[in-house]
């Protein structure tokens, strides 16, 4: 116990040194968005709301909640967030939490699998807030949840560090083509935290090599990653996954400038390979390069206009600077995206 508490101590403060460095983002949410955010999807149980997906509660959206009430700098709302995440989510033995809670059934939880992403966001958001809000209980918590995720989700493959989307069914033995990762569950920005809340190596070799397969992985006429990849010899989609960027992979080009990637490279690709015509973001089959869904909400478009920014000094257009919540998903995009513009680039509003 003495162990794990100066652990926990050496943590908070090199948490602390995090979020007073230039790279840390500080909270960047106005009252105004927050509000909007918050009426829209915020339950008063504290669980985030996915309408457009039968208005079920999962880890990641849990995750997002709390680091948004974080930018947001609402300690309130955070405290409600975590109280519904760590009583209806963190069920499990091992410190991760469940993934996904259904309000139409009983038990809620159908299904008690992790995601790893989930994990990463909930971790990342209670170090920043207890390190800001000078609240060591959430700094302990997320201790917790580092160390869980370096024990059971990453893991050494090939030569490669990698991060297992959940705990069971993406290595062998549950799958015969395993490992299978989801590039879109490297958050970036997260892993440098979880290396000063469960000190290793292996949290920069899993950004490093994260990065290496984001460039590798060049599918289909578009050069794209696949929502879903197998490693088990050299990378490919995934059998049993449709061979698309879809919803996941929408967010990778935002979670790598948010966590200051500047492979200009890299960004130019994802960025012209996700866009159909009129500049409108589009889920991508692979296989045949072309467009599936066209995605015109101003959410997900603010992800290109955020790589155009720091990629070449682009203004956002108005429809991205103004918020209003439509999807959970989109809108989520869309804080993050304002969030990090107005506080590391205010030239591009």
């Amino acid at each position: 116990m003495k162990r794990l508490l100066k652990l926990i101590w050496a943590a908070s403060f090199a948490v602390a040194a995090f979020c007073q460095s230039a790279e840390a983002q500080g909270p960047g949410i106005t009252p105004e968005a927050w509000g909007a955010y918050k009426a829209k999807f915020l339950d008063a149980s504290g669980r985030i709301v996915d309408d457009a997906n039968g208005n079920i509660s999962h880890s990641e959206g849990q995750g997002y909640g709390l680091l948004l009430a974080y930018l947001a700098n609402s300690p309130a709302d955070f405290e409600q967030i975590w109280y519904f995440t760590r009583t209806e989510l963190l069920l499990r033995d091992d410190g991760l939490a469940v993934w996904k809670w259904d309000p139409t059934v009983t038990p809620h939880v159908t299904d008690t699998n992790n995601a790893s992403d989930g994990d990463l966001l909930i971790a990342y958001a209670l170090a920043l807030a207890g390190s800001t809000w000078k609240k060591s209980e959430y700094i302990e918590a997320a201790a917790k949840m580092a160390q869980a995720l370096l024990s059971h989700l990453v893991i050494n493959s090939g030569g490669r560090t990698l991060l297992l989307p959940g705990a069971s069914g993406f290595d062998s033995p549950d799958r015969k083509d395993g490992p299978i990762i989801n590039p879109s569950y490297w958050v970036y920005e997260a892993i440098p935290v979880m290396a000063l809340l469960a000190p290793s190596d292996a949290w920069q070799k899993l950004s490093d090599d994260g990065l290496a397969l984001l460039r590798a992985m060049q599918f289909g006429p578009r050069k794209l990653p696949a929502d879903w990849v197998s490693l088990h010899r050299m990378p490919e989609p995934a059998a049993g996954f449709d061979a698309e960027f879809g919803y996941n992979s929408l967010r990778i080009p935002l979670y790598l400038v948010r966590a200051g990637v500047s492979d200009k490279a890299l960004l130019a690709r994802l960025r012209e390979g996700m866009t159909a015509e009129d500049g409108v973001p589009a889920t991508i089959d692979l296989t045949s390069g072309k467009p599936k869904t066209l995605l015109p909400d101003p959410g997900y478009r603010i992800v290109n206009d955020v790589v155009a920014c720091v990629t070449n000094g682009t203004k956002l257009p108005e429809s991205s600077q103004r918020f209003e919540p439509s999807l959970y998903y989109p809108s989520t995009l869309h804080l993050l995206g304002l969030a990090f513009i107005g506080e590391k680039h205010p030239e591009c509003l």
